[in-house]
């Protein structure tokens, strides 16, 4: 009889036992999985980031003509801004298609593609290092950086940037 009593009861104890400490160890083990809280910044670390995303503009200067840009409110329009803060940026663009002017701009900015339908005056990322700025509509999958003020044509866009041919767009914080 004891040992049909050991037979049962050993298993028994065994098994409540071990999830008692399987219990313990996933409390534990919750406690130390706990993403820590993020610590908040210093003024310092803040302020010029606040600065350059306090700026929603950028000026482009085509020849002796400069117009302001609204930035989109994505990181590409972002990273960009924080570009321009160290200093203007020189592209030199050309026609494409007879609907937009593309350039290089030398580094690569994080992509936030959309399939759109551009309009005049629209300045576009592509492929995370080109940047465009269209006179004519258009339909692709293409990151929004800016939209240039008051402009609402093909001729008032190209009027801006110098006509068709190659041109030098200087960007710069406004």
């Amino acid at each position: 009889m004891r040992r049909l009593l050991f037979v049962v009861f050993l298993p028994m104890a065994f098994c409540l036992l071990q999830s008692c400490s399987l219990s313990d160890d996933m409390d534990n083990g919750s406690q130390q999985q706990q993403p820590s809280q993020p610590q908040p910044q210093s003024d310092d670390e803040t302020s010029d980031d606040e600065d350059i995303m306090e700026t929603d503009k950028i000026k482009i200067t085509a020849g002796a003509t400069s117009f302001t840009a609204v930035l989109a409110d994505n990181s590409s329009a972002a990273s960009l801004a924080r570009r321009l803060a160290d200093g203007p940026l020189s592209i030199t663009m050309s026609d494409y298609g007879d609907m937009e002017k593309v350039g290089f701009l030398g580094f690569t900015l994080p992509r936030n593609d959309l399939q759109m339908t551009t309009s005049p005056g629209d300045v576009i990322l592509y492929q995370g290092s080109y940047l465009v700025i269209y006179y004519d509509v258009n339909t692709w999958s293409l990151t929004p950086v800016a939209r240039v003020e008051g402009v609402t044509s093909r001729e008032e866009m190209l009027g801006l940037l110098g006509g068709k041919g190659d041109v030098v767009i200087t960007l710069s914080i406004e």
